[in-house]
C-alpha cells in the first residue's frame, strides 16, 4: 500500500480558497457543500478539507469516492491514518471509558468495514500536512496540531500552545481541524484559522455546519466563516438504519453533542449558544 508524503508543498494559489473539515461520512453534508462550491464557481484545486473524510456517519465509502472524484485537495485526519494502519480504535484522542471512546467502538468499526481496498489505498495516499503560499502568506493545513494528529486545540487553547505548530512549520497562517467547532485567533501576525466541520454541528443548539472562505483580493488575506444547512434528516435516518449510536443520529438534528468531555471548560459553557461569527448563513432547502 502507497504511504502519503507527510507533507505535500503545491507553491501558490490564487483567488478565493474554500477550506471545510471533517465530512465524518455525512454523504448529504458533502453533496450541500459541493453544490455551495460549485455555486460560487470555486474550482477543485481551490478547495481543501482538512481530514477526517469519514467518522461517524453513515456513508464512508460514498464519501471517499466524492471526494476523490471531486479532485479536491484533503489531508489525512487520525481515522483515516488509524484506518489505513488497521488499527482497532479510532485514534481520536479520547479518554479511555468515556461516551466518545465508547460510541466510537461502534462507529469506528463500522467505517472500517464499510470501505473498499480501492478507498483505503487512495486514502493512504493522502498527506499529513499540506504547504503553500497565498496573498504573500505561508499556509499549513494540519489535522490537530503540528505535536499531533490527534491533539485538540480550541479557542480556549492557550496561544504558547498554538505557537508551537507556528515555530515547526514556519508558517503565518495555520487552517486545522479535528476540534469540531469553527474559531479564528490572530496574533502578531499569526492567524489559527479552524474552519469547523461538515459532518456534524457545532455544539451550538442549531443543525447547521461549518465552512471557511479565504480571499485575497487586491492581495489582502481576509477569511470569513459561513454556514449551511442540508438534509440533516436522511443522514440522521441512515445513522439509525444502520446500527450506528443514536445520540449521534439525533445530534443532526438538535445540534447539541451527545457530551462534552473532549471540550476545555470555556467551550463548555457555550453548548447551545448560536455560534455568531463574521458570516453569511446559506440555507439549504430540506425536501
Amino acid at each position: 500500500m502507497p504511504v502519503s508524503p507527510d507533507t505535500h508543498n503545491f507553491k501558490t494559489r490564487n483567488g478565493r480558497l474554500l477550506v471545510f473539515g471533517g465530512p465524518y461520512s455525512n454523504l448529504q453534508a458533502l453533496e450541500t457543500l459541493k453544490d455551495i462550491a460549485d455555486q460560487l464557481e470555486i474550482p477543485a484545486g481551490n478547495i481543501i478539507c482538512t481530514g477526517d473524510i469519514v467518522g461517524y456517519c453513515a456513508q464512508p465509502e460514498e464519501s471517499v469516492q466524492l471526494v476523490k472524484d471531486w479532485g479536491i485537495h484533503a489531508i489525512q485526519g487520525n481515522v483515516e491514518q488509524n484506518t489505513i494502519r488497521g488499527e482497532d480504535d479510532c485514534g481520536c484522542n479520547f479518554t479511555e471509558g468515556g461516551r466518545c471512546d465508547l460510541f466510537s467502538r461502534t462507529w469506528f468499526p463500522y467505517t472500517v468495514q464499510a470501505l473498499s481496498t480501492q478507498s483505503v489505498a487512495w486514502l493512504s495516499t493522502l498527506p499529513l500536512h499540506l504547504s503553500f503560499r497565498y496573498a504573500g502568506k505561508s499556509v499549513t493545513v494540519l489535522h490537530g496540531a503540528a505535536t499531533g494528529i490527534a491533539d485538540f486545540v480550541f479557542a480556549s487553547t492557550p496561544w504558547p500552545v498554538k505557537e508551537t505548530s507556528f515555530a515547526y512549520t514556519g508558517a503565518n497562517v495555520v487552517l486545522a481541524g479535528h476540534a469540531g467547532l469553527p474559531f479564528a485567533e490572530k496574533q502578531d501576525e499569526q492567524y489559527w484559522l479552524n474552519a469547523g466541520v461538515i459532518g456534524m454541528p457545532a455544539n451550538d443548539g442549531t443543525p447547521r455546519v461549518w465552512y471557511l472562505l479565504l480571499d485575497d483580493t487586491d492581495d489582502q488575506f481576509t477569511y470569513t466563516f459561513h454556514a449551511f444547512t442540508y438534509d440533516n434528516r436522511s443522514a440522521h435516518q441512515l445513522m439509525l438504519n444502520n446500527q450506528l449510536p443514536g445520540s449521534y443520529a439525533q445530534t443532526l438534528l438538535t445540534g447539541l453533542w451527545d457530551n462534552c468531555e473532549i471540550l476545555p471548560d470555556a467551550e463548555k459553557a457555550l453548548q447551545g449558544k448560536t455560534i455568531m461569527l463574521d458570516q453569511v448563513i446559506r440555507e439549504q432547502a430540506v425536501l
